[in-house]
């Protein structure tokens, strides 16, 4: 386990090495804070003895205005010694964050079709935000106050031995109490992070799906699953609020006892006329119990925030070292495709043993528009996740143009490869903004021409601002049909060489799919298109129709040609949805 925290403090400390020098100014500020601290006290005995015990006025009021100036000086090295190692703290899980992100991004689907989403939050902003705490409450704070602690005992030494050593018999119980409270908070900080991460992924699912929730009536059910769960995140808590209620009592019953053990013995060789302690001593040395005990006692809270955020670096490095990535060893930049479209014998499993595409074999003219249709479950939208490659086939080649898809680069080969997806997800954001997803090189003036060109500018300019619209989260502001005109002007400003709608026209009201129809025939002219329906009037003139059942084509042809094929897969579909309308 110490291996194990060491290694993880030890990753967390190569994001720290850009910022060298503010690292070096933290420490040396914790090293001033320490010498100043320490050097109070001292001035305060001197105080006591030569001026005080002397009535020497004009001698004690030096002495005070230098203690006055020592304390300056001590709170503005314990503000620079703040800021700094909190600015350094959050600037490295800044860091951290980015890449977290960008690793995750990357991850596959299969990744994230096993992975709850509230558990990606926690440890994307939360554990990073405990990671920050190593710095700002951890580490930085133990080391200054280890320093603190070691010029005190060596100013303690120099100033009064034997009073030193009463002082030192009782730390050792301290330490002993505090490694057992480090011990046992460490147990109760890991439960309450898995409590933690259990909440978020509870209330972002019942959340995001609060319509379902009230629409089956289960806000009483979900109610009681939630009271069960804040239940254990609150007893969690109440673990490290007993060990805290238990450690600091003890932590100050110590002190204080040591303190009236240094007054007693002090003050009895006083009355006695023993030279071994002064006046300025007792005085001192109250201050020093204090700087000496108190540090001695929050380093074990200070561990505790610093062992909270080395288990939260855990959980985040787990993430940052997770194989997941899309494979990426292709290096052909793919150019604007002519969109011949070739699949031969791909087989694909989502899991081991459960082919979902077995062996299927598909061609594709360039500039043709082709359908795909079968029942659910058919293998239809696979098809597209396996030629975006969000899913790495098991066997088989796809290619474009006669290149396979693994030799372009990722990020090139999606680039001419549009989608407009069922489920249109929207960002909460302006018309505009989710049109160009914010990529600079889409003016404004691009979108507008686009939405003349494809019969949709007249609906957007409807709406209250325009192109600056804000629709919120997940477009609610929108219907289904308008978030989908949104997502056909989002592929066509991108200027795809090959476009893919996965059941775009399925969920829509009748005048968004006549302004739909008119869109697609804009956006398809000239490339190549591949059309995922259920409705099948509305591919009707495709070039070529795919049926697929169970992840096979049983089928392929134009819809004549599907249509008058006696007992016919299509044939039978066709006629189950629309026999009036029949020839």
């Amino acid at each position: 386990m110490k291996a194990r925290k060491t290694t993880s403090l030890k990753k967390v400390m190569q994001f720290a090495k850009p910022y060298r020098a503010r690292f070096v100014w933290v420490i040396i500020f914790a090293i001033a804070l320490s010498i100043f601290a320490a050097v109070r006290p001292y001035l305060l005995k001197q105080t006591v003895d030569e001026y005080v015990l002397h009535k020497h006025e004009s001698g004690l009021l030096n002495f005070v205005a230098l203690m006055a100036a020592v304390l300056v000086f001590e709170v503005a090295s314990q503000f620079y010694f703040v800021y700094w190692a909190n600015w350094l703290g959050q600037d490295i899980v800044k860091d951290i964050r980015e890449k977290l992100f960008g690793h995750i991004s990357s991850f596959r689907m299969k990744f994230f079709d096993n992975e709850a989403v509230g558990r990606l939050v926690t440890r994307t902003v939360f554990d990073i935000e405990s990671i920050a705490k190593i710095f700002s409450q951890g580490l930085f704070m133990i080391i200054s106050d280890l320093l603190k602690m070691l010029v005190v005992l060596c100013v303690m030494f120099y100033m009064n031995w034997k009073l030193t050593l009463i002082v030192m018999l009782a730390m050792p119980i301290l330490v002993f109490a505090t490694r057992i409270f480090q011990k046992k908070m460490k147990g109760a900080f890991e439960e309450v992070r898995a409590q933690v991460a259990n909440l978020n992924t509870f209330v972002q699912e019942r959340v995001t799906g609060m319509k379902i929730v009230q629409l089956f009536n289960r806000e009483e059910i979900e109610y009681e699953k939630f009271k069960d769960i804040n239940k254990k995140h609150n007893d969690a808590w109440q673990k490290n609020i007993l060990y805290n209620s238990i450690f600091f009592p003890i932590a100050d019953t110590i002190s204080q006892l040591t303190l009236g053990l240094i007054i007693w013995y002090g003050s009895t060789s006083i009355l006695n006329g023993e030279s071994i302690t002064s006046s300025g001593d007792l005085f001192a040395y109250i201050w020093f119990i204090g700087m000496l005990f108190n540090p001695l006692r929050q380093i074990a809270d200070k561990f505790n925030e610093m062992q909270m955020g080395i288990i939260a670096s855990d959980r985040v490095f787990e993430l940052l070292e997770m194989e997941e990535l899309i494979q990426q060893s292709g290096t052909i930049e793919a150019g604007h495709f002519k969109g011949e479209l070739q699949f031969d014998n791909v087989r694909f499993s989502y899991l081991e043993g459960e082919e979902v595409i077995k062996g299927i074999n598909l061609n594709v003219d360039a500039g043709a528009t082709i359908a795909i249709v079968g029942a659910t479950g058919a293998g239809k939208s696979t098809i597209i996740n396996l030629l975006n490659r969000f899913y790495e086939i098991d066997s088989g080649r796809i290619s474009i143009d006669g290149t396979d898809i693994n030799e372009f680069t990722l990020e090139s080969l999606r680039r001419q490869i549009g989608i407009v997806l069922q489920d249109v997800f929207l960002l909460a954001d302006t018309i505009l903004n989710n049109i160009t997803l914010n990529d600079p090189s889409i003016s404004r003036e691009n979108v507008i021409n686009a939405a003349k060109a494809i019969g949709v500018h007249d609906f957007i300019m409807s709406l209250p601002e325009g192109y600056d619209y804000n629709v919120k989260e997940r477009g609610v502001m929108l219907s289904s049909g308008q978030r989908q005109l949104i997502a056909f002007l989002r592929a066509y400003v991108s200027n795809p060489s090959i476009l893919i709608l996965d059941e775009a026209t399925s969920s829509i009201d009748t005048h968004s799919e006549e302004m739909i129809r008119t869109a697609t025939d804009k956006i398809t002219k000239g490339r190549t298109s591949i059309v995922i329906a259920h409705r099948l009037a509305t591919i009707v003139n495709a070039d070529k129709i795919i049926v697929m059942d169970k992840g096979l084509i049983v089928e392929s042809g134009t819809h004549y040609e599907l249509i008058n094929r006696e007992e016919g897969y299509y044939k039978n579909l066709y006629y189950s949805q629309f026999a009036v309308e029949a020839p």
